[in-house]
């Protein structure tokens, strides 16, 4: 490629850790900073370039770090600022860049702008939040529901005022008020603090609300039972999100922001790529909810590509995340609830995971990966005394396992246990038993990472969906000289690819090698022009 270096992010793999549950360094049955430290080395083997943080601010912990009482700050569970900076500065002595989580829709009803905007309506913080006056009825001011409890508004009266506060999450995260300059000016602060302190991203939460219709208007009845979240999408977020823009590209070394734009549609969301000018990613999210079906995937690939070619803007893709069952729980979740062979399906949702994670890896776009996929985790069982968590979230925000001791590499004082269960399989599905097993899912993305870096086609190549058999996506990759294809078995059956679906056209040479197998098997040697049952693999010429 020529011109002038692209961003570090467009090749990046980023890996998202979500800091209670990936390692405990002080026993107190909580993953902390401390914890994370402790296995950068592990993640900087793996192969991958940056990692995106969840909240680790103080927090009442209604949800979990997503209601914030304090954007400046450490809580006390995770460790301390002091800590933090160590953190950025060992990852960074490792060549891996910091992402961190920014919360800027709504605070917590315990930070100090809310309590302050309770006291008084003429107070100067009363402004700051999205506050409306009961309906005639007494009603709350719209019909728009709530994420999490559908059943529940977006409101919550405050008998002291006589006046509903906005929550589009739970009651205890308040909407900030984005049209109030003093939040603009307070939440750009925060931006500046992190900055300063040397992270070099951004993934900025549900940030597609920090916009409202300012008449507040009621849903369409056929919306009215979405959650106002995912339907809200007005333009002067666009300037607000320009404006962001603006304060991340004053500083130096490609500072990146990631949006959760949770909207029903993708062409929606490449909007909030601007033209070049407000998120430098979004993310992608259909990905989270297609089952294992090629034409599933390729609606999938189809309408990203669609979307985002217009804007030329930059796709990404994820297969699991905090907010989500894991892909591979996921992929056979139906084949369970028909009653069929649990060992059977349980072996085969892990060869779909690999022929996931080879995809994932080679599409156009930067990928994300969830702490734990890499060892091809199943969610965690909970048991009714054990749920935490107000969106039903916990099983895939199970503890990591490390080793197969008990305690799975968690340091554990008589009596303590983990905050959640860890998942099934941890005595011998766990990162000590994995990497010392060269035939593993994480050797496997270990591989497919380092083919990335070996083969630039695979990270910043040309994307082209080509003809295959039925149940096979096929595509090439190139870039400048190079060519790479990816091919994804998604049948239960051995698939034939011949000279008629022209795989050494495609490549534009022959014979093909396999670079990678999603079951190891043939690396290194000409492709047979055989697909196994749920098998993926790359090649090159």
């Amino acid at each position: 490629m020529t011109g002038s270096p692209l961003p570090w992010w467009m090749s990046a793999v980023v890996y998202q850790i979500y800091p209670r549950s990936f390692a405990d360094a002080n026993g107190d049955g909580i993953g902390d900073l401390a914890g994370i430290r402790a296995h950068l080395d592990d993640l900087a083997w793996l192969g991958v370039d940056a990692i995106w943080i969840s909240p680790f601010y103080p927090s009442p912990m209604v949800d979990f770090g997503y209601d914030v009482s304090d954007y400046c700050n450490v809580d006390p569970l995770f460790g301390t600022l002091e800590e933090f900076d160590a953190l950025v500065a060992e990852a960074h002595a490792l060549d891996l860049r910091i992402i961190i989580d920014w919360v800027p829709n709504h605070t917590s009803d315990r930070h100090p702008w809310f309590l302050d905007a309770l006291t008084d309506r003429s107070n100067d913080h009363r402004n700051w939040y999205v506050w409306r006056d009961p309906r005639s009825d007494g009603l709350p001011p719209n019909n728009w529901v709530a994420a999490f409890d559908m059943s529940a508004p977006t409101w919550t009266f405050e008998e002291a005022s006589g006046q509903w506060y906005l929550h589009l999450f739970e009651s205890a995260q308040p909407d900030l008020n984005w049209d109030e300059p003093g939040v603009v000016d307070a939440m750009h602060d925060v931006l500046r603090f992190w900055l300063d302190r040397g992270v070099d991203g951004i993934r900025a939460d549900v940030v597609h609300c920090i916009g409202k219709d300012p008449q507040l208007p009621d849903n369409p009845p056929e919306l009215a039972a979405i959650p106002h979240s995912a339907l809200n999408d007005v333009p002067v977020t666009h300037q607000r999100l320009r404006d962001i823009r603006n304060l991340l590209d004053s500083y130096p070394g490609d500072r990146v922001i990631v949006g959760e734009v949770y909207l029903l549609s993708t062409d929606a969301v490449a909007t909030y790529y601007g033209n070049g000018d407000e998120l430098h990613l979004s993310f992608n999210f259909p990905p989270l909810y297609a089952p294992w079906s090629e034409p599933h995937w390729r609606r999938c690939i189809d309408s990203t590509v669609h979307a985002l070619a217009p804007r030329d803007a930059w796709p990404t893709w994820v297969l699991s995340n905090h907010d989500n069952p894991r892909h591979r729980s996921r992929y056979d979740a139906a084949a369970l609830f028909r009653g069929e062979d649990p060992a059977s399906v349980v072996r085969r949702s892990e060869l779909r995971a690999r022929c996931a994670a080879v995809m994932l890896l080679t599409l156009r776009g930067t990928p994300f990966l969830f702490q734990g996929e890499e060892m091809g985790l199943l969610d965690a069982v909970i048991p009714p005394d054990r749920v935490v968590d107000p969106g039903g979230r916990d099983g895939c925000r199970a503890p990591l396992p490390w080793d197969g001791t008990d305690h799975h590499g968690w340091i554990a004082p008589e009596g303590i246990e983990p905050w959640l269960p860890f998942p099934d399989e941890s005595s011998t599905r766990n990162y000590a038993s994995q990497r010392d097993d060269p035939d593993s899912v994480l050797h496997l993305y270990r591989r497919l990472i380092a083919c990335r870096r070996r083969h630039p086609a695979l990270s910043l190549g040309d994307f082209v969906l080509f003809d295959a058999p039925d149940g096979v996506l096929a595509y090439r990759r190139t870039v400048d000289d190079e060519v790479c294809a990816a091919l994804i078995n998604f049948t239960d059956t051995t698939v034939a690819i011949d000279h008629h679906f022209g795989i050494e056209a495609s490549l534009g040479r022959a014979p093909a090698t396999v670079a990678i197998s999603s079951d190891g098997s043939g690396e290194g040697s000409p492709f047979d022009g055989r697909l196994l049952p749920d098998q993926a693999v790359v090649l090159t010429t």
